[in-house]
């Protein structure tokens, strides 16, 4: 299957069709990961336990830096 790039506000995007999604279980809320050799781009779904434990990380990492202003807002 060949497919073009098309114009996304300031960007480029390529759309990908519904069949291909449902194929590879995708959902388009999903995140992915797009890495590169440099001459070719995968595109995989990231796994949930991955994607929790990042959420994770950050959310704590956010805590952290903001503590301070989250305690004002709570009160």
């Amino acid at each position: 299957m060949i497919k073009n790039f098309v114009r996304h506000g300031n960007s480029w995007a390529l759309v990908i069709d519904r069949p291909i999604l449902d194929l590879l279980k995708i959902n388009p809320e999903d995140p992915v990961e797009i890495t590169t050799d440099g001459a070719t781009m995968t595109i995989s779904p990231v796994p949930a336990t991955d994607r929790k434990a990042r959420v994770a990380a950050v959310r704590a990492k956010v805590n952290a830096k903001h503590k301070k202003s989250f305690e004002k807002l709570a009160e």
